[in-house]
């Protein structure tokens, strides 16, 4: 599914309105309705629910007023608070104002609403729904409406935003200034952009897309290289189990990895890789620490080689190990392999030699930093999975904070040069292609912070491209899941209590509930 700036949805609107035919009321009526129904959905029955409906003067306002319409349908206790007086709405807005009216049997509309009446009307709601500014804001919230988000926040009732949180950016997710901080953001058309970056992702809240009658062709013909990753769409991706098939058919993964203090992370790269389906996992692994990996793993093989004198990886290996990514039909490097400085170098040179489709992660990200050009000389499909302090490492950058004020352009001007697929992680991960597609995962969730996850994560893609999906396709698919899983595990353990082996419990359950959709 496309994301999309302000200037396109405004673009995809007018053609809408103009070319479709499709009037601005219709519009506006099929998005109030979608709200209330991600309301029901989310909050269920609404009746007798006190909700409270903050309304701007544009569009969103006239959104609102669909909503409080609709609500009071329901037999909600729906209280209008307008910031203008209703002879400044728009055109639009003024005509939903009169149908609420007529329709609302008395229900109270305060216009011209002061800070101490907005208060009072808060405190005494369940719900709220923010319908003060949409796409259009460019300009710091000041004044009546920065006291209004101010107040809204502070009520502490759920917040439903009206297609996006008033306050933030459409484009960026910057706060411009004072942003409402949503529970439920129902967005609608085609995801905005601004959601799913910097400050947008804490302010959102859950993001639900809601289809109001815009032609599906003008949507696809919105030109945008950025794309959100749909349930639908990886559920295709996800390789088929043909009753005849044997362990064989779903591929072999190579996976490298392990230190003195590290064999945890190669074994969950290894677990991750057979819960997301691959038939055969081999892990080679320094001889000094085989015997304490392979008391890890039970379905997993290992295959112990030469190491240093402290146990890691060393050049005496370079040989095997590349004959071990030739017999494989994936491989993963990093998970656990250290710093050291033959090991360094092990990876340069084994990076020259491998032909199979590869997943770099960890200590094998840390390995290229200094010198990236082993990239250009690598002959295989090569997926880079960096956290922002590893990204920022690779293109010399101070930080990872630096690499978070501007991950779209940092990713695409990495794949750019380098010519490599990047999973740049972190909240809402973001994938980058060489050829330009920049795809943004909605799963995941602060649980994922802890350490190991990544370890998962290079596992299930090292497993998916085992399968035959693509890199492209395999990059997308085991994020998709493995945010997918993350979020499982949440709800089984509560993030702060979440581990890494939850995760990999949970994949064959998210891979099962896209399953379902194929």
């Amino acid at each position: 599914m496309k994301l999309v700036t302000a200037a396109q949805m405004q673009e995809l609107d007018r053609r809408t309105i103009r070319e479709a035919g499709i009037p601005s009321l219709t519009l506006m009526e099929h998005a109030g309705t979608a709200v209330v129904e991600a309301m029901a959905s989310r909050y269920g029955d609404l009746a007798r629910t006190r909700v409270a409906i903050v309304c701007g003067k544009g569009h969103n306002g006239g959104d609102g007023l669909v909503v409080a319409r609709l609500l009071s349908k329901r037999r909600a206790q729906v209280q209008v608070f307008l910031l203008h007086h209703v002879s400044d709405l728009a055109a639009d807005s003024r005509t939903m104002y009169r149908r609420f009216v007529r329709s609302a049997g008395g229900k109270p509309v305060v216009a011209g609403a002061a800070p101490e009446q907005l208060a009072k009307g808060l405190a005494a709601s369940d719900l709220v729904v923010d319908a003060l500014l949409g796409t259009g804001l460019s300009a710091p919230v000041t004044g009546a409406y920065a006291a209004a988000i101010d107040l809204m926040n502070r009520a502490g009732h759920p917040i439903i935003a009206v297609d996006l949180p008033s306050g933030l950016q459409t484009d960026t997710g910057e706060v411009l200034g004072q942003a409402v901080r949503a529970d439920l953001t129902v967005t609608f058309g085609l995801p905005k952009l601004g959601l799913y970056l910097n400050e947008g992702i804490d302010h959102a809240g859950e993001v639900t897309v809601a289809d109001i009658g815009i032609p599906i062709d003008y949507a696809e013909a919105v030109d945008s290289p950025l794309s959100l990753l749909t349930p639908e769409e990886i559920a295709r991706l996800l390789p088929a189990r043909k009753p005849s098939a044997h362990k064989g058919t779903f591929g072999h993964v190579g996976i490298i990895a392990g230190s003195p203090g590290k064999t945890g992370a190669a074994a969950m790269a290894a677990r991750a890789a057979l819960r997301t389906g691959a038939g055969l996992v081999t892990v080679a692994t320094p001889r000094g620490v085989n015997d304490v990996l392979e008391g890890k793993l039970l379905e997993a093989m290992t295959y112990p080689v030469p190491d240093t004198a402290d146990h890691t990886f060393g050049l005496k290996a370079l040989d095997l190990l590349s004959a071990f990514a030739a017999a494989r039909t994936s491989v993963a490097i990093g998970p656990g392999i250290s710093t050291q400085p033959e090991t360094v170098e092990l990876v340069h040179r084994l990076l020259a030699q491998i032909e199979r489709p590869c997943v770099l992660d960890a200590d094998a990200l840390n390995a290229v930093a200094d010198r990236p050009e082993s990239l250009a000389r690598c002959r295989a499909s090569l997926i880079l999975t960096p956290h922002s302090g590893e990204m920022a490492r690779l293109v010399k950058a101070d930080s990872g904070q630096a690499v978070n004020r501007d991950r779209l352009a940092v990713a695409s001007s990495f794949v750019a040069v380098h010519r490599t697929i990047v999973v740049l992680k972190g909240a809402r991960t973001l994938l980058a292609h060489p050829d330009g597609r920049l795809a943004i995962c909605p799963t995941g969730n602060p649980g994922l912070a802890t350490g190991g996850t990544g370890d998962v994560l290079t596992g299930m893609i090292a497993s998916l491209l085992a399968q035959g999906l693509p890199p492209w396709d395999a990059a997308c698919s085991a994020t998709y899941l493995h945010g997918l899983a993350g979020d499982l595990a949440a709800q089984a353990h509560g993030q702060a209590g979440m581990i890494a082996g939850d995760v990999i419990d949970q994949i064959p359950y998210a891979i099962g509930q896209l399953s379902h959709r194929q």
